[in-house]
């Protein structure tokens, strides 16, 4: 299948099909970490998500699509979707104003409007990873949600061995299934004063860590999909 992965510059998505022998690339406005700039993208996405494109790879190959893409993954942006970007919406949280309100809550719409574009996309399979946040009620709930620990080989695998709510809106695809009789679900210290857990989102200051795709998702993405 010829695979479009836009929004993923770690390019754990990409690799996971490609091990699967499809065509797949990933898009970003950034460079892609994953060490495979022969399949990544750099640049705008969103003229490419219909097909019938023509584009070049970061190693200077170019590249023609005929038709629509077999498969499109999309991870947009969370910073203006999460349920944790609500708290700047709020005049309730002393260091918001009514002029900062008004400019995240442009922005907060735009990121809608990006989201939405992988929605609606021409193409007959699609899959768009969030985690909880505006899009759950403005839209609608996703059609499945998992967490990284749910693929941990066990609970030495410290890379997937973590919590990360992590949903999916799915069209023409399977939801992601799990054997959780297979593992026991981490167990984590909690914030005295919030008593929100020490998870993986709680702890990792690195946004753009954050946002990378767990390998143990990435591989079940494409065993379910691919």
């Amino acid at each position: 299948m010829r695979i479009l992965i836009a929004c993923e510059e770690s390019q754990r998505v990409c690799m996971a099909f490609r091990e699967k022998g499809h065509e797949a690339y990933s898009a970003d406005i950034q460079e892609c970490s994953g060490n495979h700039p022969e399949w990544h993208i750099m640049g705008d996405v969103i003229p490419l998500i219909n097909g019938n494109c023509e584009f070049k790879t970061m190693d200077g190959t170019n590249h023609k699509i005929v038709g629509k893409w077999d498969m499109l993954i999309a991870h947009p942006p969370c910073t203006y979707l999460s349920t944790a970007a609500t708290r700047a919406h709020s005049l309730n949280a002393k260091e918001n104003t009514k002029e900062s309100i008004a400019e995240r809550t442009i922005k907060r719409i735009e990121a809608m409007e990006f989201f939405m574009k992988f929605i609606m996309a021409d193409c007959d399979k699609i899959a768009v990873e969030n985690p909880t946040g505006v899009m759950n009620t403005c839209f609608r709930k996703p059609d499945c949600t998992v967490h990284p620990w749910y693929y941990a080989e066990d609970e030495n695998d410290t890379e997937n061995y973590q919590q990360k709510r992590t949903q999916f809106w799915l069209k023409n695809l399977p939801i992601l299934t799990y054997d959780l009789a297979r593992i026991k679900k981490p167990e984590f210290e909690y914030y005295p004063n919030t008593g929100s857990p020490k998870n993986f989102m709680n702890v990792v200051k690195n946004p753009k860590i954050r946002s990378k795709t767990f390998p143990g998702i990435a591989k079940a993405m494409a065993e379910h999909w691919g």
